[in-house]
This record gives structure tokens, sequence and C-alpha cells, in this order.
């Protein structure tokens, strides 16, 4: 370990998730003395890895497709962030592989504290009534071969991404075209859901979890801020926004699964990726994101020392 402090693996070191665990760990008296930062990039001469190296980080190349990158990357390594991203590829077996890699790599590496970013797996939770969740179900098994491994881990499990509403969810109003904000998914308006901010959040919780590790070992953690419903989300936009909602405010309009995918697909996403997404959002009505858990133990780890 260098300069006797613990050495940190970081993966997507310049991204938002991993931008915030390293801004939330380098803003920390505390945890910038006791952790040696390594973040895993797939350039790290790249400029936004170039500020980090300035910033004291060490930027290396990493692959989650290769054990032997992931071994240069965790040597001497004490805690490892890792997650993946289903959605670059849009293949569970690929992501399940990435995930099992990590783990087997942790395992070598004798890492003793492996935070892995995990979902629920949906079509458990609902008896196989949504199994095309696939983003979620991929990193569900990965978290049951970490555990059959016996790494000493704690999951990460993000909320649903804030940046996905205006980007994914906001759909031009047909009553009124020029005013762009109508909110559409096919759930009903009092739908609970947990919404997470991927750059204020996970620095805020990842770095509980470090600084917490003994009592948060084999535990998941509920990456959010609170549960919001559709119709309380356009009631905030139209408040932070006065003079847009004054002219024509914001709605929350529920359609059918069907004409929800016809939507995606029309902005361009695949029948497989729309079929995904509609049953990601489908199956909370019933089941719930996080399936039915609150966020309170979440929130007592991570908010007195954010």
């Amino acid at each position: 370990m260098s300069n006797n402090k613990k050495i940190v693996v970081i993966f997507g070191a310049t991204g938002k998730q991993g931008g915030s665990v390293i801004k939330s760990l380098l803003g920390d008296e505390v945890t910038a003395k006791e952790f040696k930062i390594r973040g895993i990039t797939r350039d790290p001469s790249k400029s936004n890895a170039q500020a980090l190296i300035k910033k004291g980080v060490e930027c290396v190349r990493g692959d989650l497709n290769s054990k032997d990158s992931l071994r240069a990357a965790f040597k001497d390594a004490y805690a490892v962030f890792a997650m993946t991203n289903y959605w670059e590829k849009q293949n569970k077996d690929l992501e399940i592989q990435q995930g099992k890699n990590v783990a087997d790599v942790a395992k070598e590496a004798n890492v003793q504290h492996l935070i892995w970013s995990s979902l629920v797996n949906v079509t458990d939770l609902t008896k196989g009534a949504f199994p095309h969740v696939y983003h979620f179900d991929s990193k569900a098994f990965v978290e049951k071969y970490i555990r059959d491994l016996s790494i000493p881990s704690t999951f990460f499990m993000p909320g649903f991404y804030m940046s996905n509403i205006p980007t994914m969810m906001m759909f031009p109003d047909p009553l009124n075209p020029l005013h762009p904000y109508l909110f559409i998914l096919p759930i009903p308006g009092h739908v609970k859901i947990p919404m997470f901010d991927a750059e204020d959040d996970t620095g805020k919780f990842v770095k509980a979890i470090l600084k917490n590790r003994d009592q948060l070992l084999g535990k998941n953690i509920h990456a959010a801020t609170d549960y919001y419903s559709p119709d309380e989300m356009v009631q905030v936009f139209n408040e932070e926004f006065p003079k847009e909602a004054q002219k024509s405010p914001a709605k929350y309009k529920m359609v059918d699964e069907q004409e929800y995918r016809n939507m995606l697909t029309q902005s361009g996403m695949n029948d497989e990726g729309a079929l995904e997404l509609q049953e990601n959002m489908s199956f909370m009505t019933q089941f719930g994101y996080f399936g039915g858990a609150d966020l309170e133990r979440s929130l007592k780890v991570s908010i007195p020392i954010a």
C-alpha cells in the first residue's frame, strides 16, 4: 500500500457514479487521509482522467472482460467499488460474466471490502410476471455469486435515476406541442419511486459504506433520497419552474403498456429495450422498486457523514 493508505479501486472513475465517489472521498478529511484512490478508466490519457491524476488519483486502464486486467487493477487493493453497464451492449450474459470476473479476481486478491452496484431480481420478486428486466436480474445474479464466494461485501443499490426523467419520460403534449412537459409512464400517478441522483448521491452512499464497513458487510444499501410519485414529481417541476408552469404546466399521464413501448420505439429504442423498460416501470406498481423496502436504514447510514 502506498504511504500506508488503503487502496480503494473505483470503477467508472471519469463517469457520474465513479466520479461522485472519488469527489466524496477526496472531499472528506478522514477518507482523504485513510484511502488512496485508484480510478479505473478506459483511457488514462484523456483529459478527464488527467484531471483526476492532478488531484492525486491513480488512474489505470481496466477491462471488465479481462481477468488479467482486473488482477493488475486490484493489486494490493483493500476495497473495490464496482459497477457494470448493461445498456452498453444490452447483453445480460455479458454483464453477468463481467460481474463474475470482478468477484473472482476480488477473491483471488483478498479484497477486504467489495462494494457491488446491485439491484433486485425482478423475475424472482414477481414470481416470473416480469421476466425481461435483465439489467436488474443480471446484477442480482452477480450479487448472489459474490455472496456464494463469501467475499466481504456490501451491496449498493441505486434508486431510479433522476436523469432518466427529462431524457426518456418527458414527451410533447399533443394538445400543446410547443410545450414538451408531459410526463408519461405506464403506472398510476400515485406509485412511489425511489429517486437517485447519480452525481450527488453515489459518493454519499459509497463513502458511508466504506466508513461503516463492519456494520454493513452482507447488507443491501438502498441508495435514494426519498420516494416520490409521478404526481409529486410534476408538482415539484411546476414549483421549480413557475414561469413555464404558468404558461403550460407539466402534467402526468398514465398510458397502457403497449402505448408506452410504442413511444419508446418511436424515439429510437429497439423492441427488446422498450419491453424491458416497460416492465421495469410496470413491476413497481405491485411490487415496488426495492421490493417494498423502506429507506430508513440506508439514510441513517449516509446522511450523518455525507
